[in-house]
């Protein structure tokens, strides 16, 4: 049932958590927050959440471009996905407290908040996607990926049914809780995270130049 790769069988648990943090707030408790509480009609709710997935698809397929203008030209490495993963954990935490604390409107603190997790969750799943090639061998490759995006969608479906549940519960500040939570195990999961085969065997031939 599992991958020979210890690489890809962490990493697959990681993108499990990654993929239930984000839609355990979206999927379901965010919809119904943004029409109950805040008002919105349902073309404001849709136009929204359609134009939040097109800029997340934005910044994903533009991940590459915006690490080399960032001066990180190397391609990403363990590092790179436990700093992602370590941010994104403080997004979902800080809305809930905004709403709690009432420091701003609800309506601004979901909206930006929104847009920053977006942001930093669109740079997380490309690195996800990069380092499972990064782990995978030529002849596993369709295998291994199959995998990894069995647990993204495993993942998902969790989220999806936890935020129903839990905003049932205690609204959205819980979804956010528990999406703060996944993150945390995320990056928990990923500094076990071996270092890839190619990236090793570079770091052992650039020691033996030395």
């Amino acid at each position: 049932m599992f991958s020979k790769s210890a690489g890809i069988n962490i990493l697959s648990l990681a993108r499990f958590f990654l993929f239930g943090a984000r839609d355990v707030w979206f999927v379901v408790a965010l919809p119904v927050f943004l029409q109950q509480a805040l008002g919105w009609r349902f073309w404001e709710v849709g136009g929204f959440m359609g134009l939040w997935v097109i800029g997340y698809g934005i910044v994903q397929g533009s991940a590459p471009a915006l690490r080399r203008s960032w001066g990180q030209s190397a391609p990403p490495g363990v590092k790179a996905v436990e700093f992602w993963s370590g941010s994104l954990t403080a997004i979902p935490a800080l809305i809930a407290i905004a709403l709690w604390r009432e420091a701003a409107h609800p309506g601004i603190a979901v909206v930006v908040g929104l847009a920053a997790f977006g942001l930093v969750f669109a740079m997380n799943s490309s690195i996800h996607s990069y380092m499972i090639l990064a782990y995978t061998e030529a002849e596993d490759v369709s295998l291994n990926v199959g995998f990894y995006y069995m647990a993204n969608a495993a993942g998902r479906l969790v989220g999806t049914v936890l935020s129903g549940a839990l905003f049932l519960v205690g609204g959205l500040q819980a979804c956010l809780w528990a999406s703060a939570l996944l993150v945390a195990l995320a990056f928990a999961v990923s500094t076990r995270l071996p270092m890839p085969p190619r990236q090793l065997s570079t770091q052992a031939t650039d020691g033996s130049r030395a």
